[in-house]
C-alpha cells in the first residue's frame, strides 16, 4: 500500500505527456526557423566557396565586373556601417535616456513614442527617397558615403532608441534612489551607474542596425552607393561601392557572369554581418559578466 502512495495518478501521467508533446512541437518549430537559414548558407558555402581567395576580397573588379575582386565594395560597406553608426548611435542613446530618464508622461513623450514606431516602420525605399530629397540635393552633399549613412542611421535609429530605452528601464531602480541619496546628481547617477548597466543591452540594439544596416540596398543606391568606381574613396564626400548593391548589379544587371560569382559576394556579405555580429556579442557577454545584478 505504501508503495502506491507516490505512484503517478492519471492527471499527472497526463500532463507529462502533455509537456512531452508541447516540447517536441516547439522543437519542431524552432528546427523550422532554423532550417532555412541552414540551408541558405549551405548553398552558399556549396556554390560561392570555390571562387573566395585573396584576390577575390583584395582586388578590383575587371572586365565589367564579370572578373577580379569585390574590395571596393567590401571596404565602402564598412565605411558606410562606420559612420551610420557614429551618426546614429549616440542620437539614439540620447534619445532613450530622455525618454527614460528625464522626461514625464505626457502627450509630448507619447508623440514622440509614436513617431519612433512610424519611423520603424516606413519601407526602406521611403527612406532612400527622404534621404535623396534632404541630404543629397536640400543639404547639398551630393551622391556620397555622408548622405548614404545619414540615410541609413535614420532608418535604423528606432531600433537603437528602443533597445537602449528597455536596457535603460531594466536597471534596478534602487541603484539611482542609492546614488540620490549618496548626493550624485541625476546625471552623475546615469553615467557612472545606469549607463555601464544598460550597455550590454545597448549593444543589442547596435547589433541589430548592424544586421540591417549592411543589407540596406535602396538607401544607398539613391543617396551615395556607386555601379561600379575604378578608385576607392577618399573621404565620405566621395561615392562608394557596398556589397549589397554589387551583389544586386552582377546577380541581374551584368550579363557574363560567372555562376560562382554573385554567390560568393554574398556569401562575403553575410560573412561579414556573421563577424561583425560576433565580435559585438561577445564583448555583450564580458560586460554581462562584469554586472553586479
Amino acid at each position: 500500500m505504501s508503495s502506491n502512495i507516490y505512484a503517478a495518478t492519471d492527471l499527472n501521467l497526463r500532463k507529462q505527456k502533455n509537456e512531452k508533446i508541447l516540447r517536441i512541437l516547439f522543437l519542431m518549430m524552432t528546427l523550422m526557423l532554423i532550417a532555412p537559414v541552414l540551408i541558405i548558407l549551405i548553398t552558399l558555402i556549396a556554390k560561392g566557396g570555390p571562387i573566395l581567395s585573396s584576390e577575390f576580397l583584395f582586388e578590383f573588379p575587371r572586365n565589367g565586373m564579370t572578373e577580379g575582386g569585390i574590395f571596393p565594395a567590401l571596404l565602402g560597406t564598412i565605411w558606410l556601417v562606420a559612420v551610420s553608426l557614429l551618426v546614429s548611435v549616440p542620437l539614439g542613446v540620447a534619445a532613450a535616456l530622455y525618454l527614460s530618464e528625464y522626461s514625464s508622461d505626457n502627450w509630448f513623450t507619447r508623440l514622440i513614442n509614436l513617431c519612433i514606431i512610424n519611423l520603424a516602420g516606413v519601407p526602406s525605399i521611403v527612406h532612400a527617397l527622404h534621404g535623396f530629397g534632404a541630404f543629397v540635393i536640400f543639404a547639398g552633399m551630393g551622391t556620397s558615403i555622408l548622405a548614404a549613412s545619414l540615410t541609413l542611421a535614420i532608418m535604423t535609429m528606432p531600433v537603437v532608441i528602443v533597445a537602449t530605452k528597455e536596457s535603460l528601464q531594466s536597471v534596478p531602480h534602487s541603484f539611482r534612489v542609492a546614488c540620490w541619496n549618496m548626493g550624485a546628481t541625476r546625471w552623475q547617477t546615469i553615467r557612472q551607474v545606469v549607463l555601464p548597466n544598460a550597455t550590454s543591452g545597448i549593444l543589442t540594439g547596435i547589433i541589430l542596425e548592424v544586421s540591417r544596416t549592411v543589407g540596406e540596398t535602396a538607401p544607398i543606391m539613391f543617396t551615395g552607393a556607386a555601379f561600379f568606381l575604378p578608385f576607392l574613396p577618399e573621404s565620405i564626400m566621395d561615392q562608394t561601392m557596398a556589397l549589397s548593391l554589387h551583389l544586386f548589379v552582377v546577380a541581374t544587371q551584368v550579363p557574363g557572369v560567372p555562376d560562382a560569382l554573385p554567390y560568393g559576394v554574398a556569401l562575403v556579405l553575410i560573412g561579414l554581418v556573421l563577424l561583425l555580429n560576433a565580435v559585438s556579442i561577445a564583448f555583450r557577454m564580458y560586460l554581462r559578466g562584469t554586472k553586479k545584478w
